[in-house]
């Protein structure tokens, strides 16, 4: 052995990496694939909880709303409307 050469030592195996860049795609795909999955959760998430609000909104317009007809025909001396009664499956058409 001469002092040019390097002493030999047992090659570790080493392992191949095929494809490494496509390797490295896939990885991103899937990141971007798990973060539009993430989103597409959180948007029913947040319109579950819309339509919620949403219904509570009209419930409480709803209830304003029977409370100032309640307190017209109590102004204007009508009896208020009974379920199943003509005028209130009908309306105020015939009042007026």
């Amino acid at each position: 052995m001469t002092d040019f050469m390097p002493l030999t030592a047992p090659a570790q195996p080493r392992s191949m990496v095929l494809h490494r860049e496509g390797t490295e795609m896939l990885l991103h795909e899937a990141l971007a694939r798990s973060r539009q999955r993430e989103a597409e959760e959180a948007a029913r998430h947040y319109a579950l909880a819309r339509r919620f609000t949403a219904g509570r909104q009209w419930a409480s317009l709803a209830g304003f709303a029977a409370r100032r007809a309640a307190r017209a025909r109590a102004g204007a001396g009508v009896s208020p409307l009974h379920r199943g009664s003509r005028s209130a499956v009908y309306g105020l058409r015939g009042a007026v």
